[in-house]
């Protein structure tokens, strides 16, 4: 056996030893197949069909937005009033989205009722609206645990303000996997009609 033989063989050993540790390690944040399999959910064929200003003003007056659902499995958010549902769309969570959040980090969307107490018009990606995770049972929670329970959990765009400077079509932009670290993308023109109908202070209800 020649030393190029040998060398390209010691090479091939360092590459299989470094790709196990390091599949070793992040295996737990990578999505499994069937997370990122979107062709059977309802968000993968949803079109939205967007309100005019006058649309906007109207709900506003006449049936504005009593609380926002949030469908994990389905990845959709729909705004709703009372019991109507006003108007939907698809959405992507946190690169590890089964289950309810439990510490800093984990990659997970909570789940339960919370309110979106407070915005951000300069928010890293786009706009964005807080959702009001931890609560009391959730910080209890992980004080159990010794661990940290995270937060800044927010409704937000999926592309930044500045992305959208250099490419404006981005405004229309939804990644095809899920990828936040535990918050609710939706596109940014999604985002720019969330934001005119819903109010601080509205609740969030967030299914598995």
């Amino acid at each position: 056996m020649n030393k190029k033989t040998v060398l390209c063989l010691l090479v091939l050993c360092v590459l299989i030893t470094g790709l196990s540790y390091a599949w070793s390690k992040y295996e737990k944040y990578i999505p499994t197949d069937s997370v990122l399999n979107f062709s059977s959910r309802p968000s993968d064929k949803l079109h939205v069909q967007h309100f005019t200003a006058a649309e906007i003003q109207q709900i506003r007056a006449s049936t504005p937005i009593t609380q926002v659902k949030v469908y994990k499995s389905d990845r959709l958010v729909r705004l709703i009033h009372r019991d109507q549902i006003i108007q939907t769309y698809p959405m992507r969570l946190g690169f590890n989205p089964v289950g309810h959040k439990v510490q800093e980090g984990d990659g997970k969307t909570p789940e339960g009722r919370y309110l979106l107490d407070w915005r951000n018009p300069n928010s890293a990606f786009y706009k964005s609206l807080h959702v009001s995770y931890p609560n009391a049972q959730d910080k209890k929670t992980a004080q159990g645990l010794g661990v940290s329970p995270g937060g800044d959990i927010m409704i937000h765009g999926s592309a930044t303000t500045a992305q959208v400077k250099k490419l404006p079509g981005l405004m229309n932009y939804m990644p095809k996997n899920d990828w936040t670290w535990g918050c609710i993308a939706v596109s940014n023109i999604d985002m720019d009609e969330i934001w005119q109908l819903v109010d601080d202070g509205t609740p969030i209800e967030i299914y598995q």
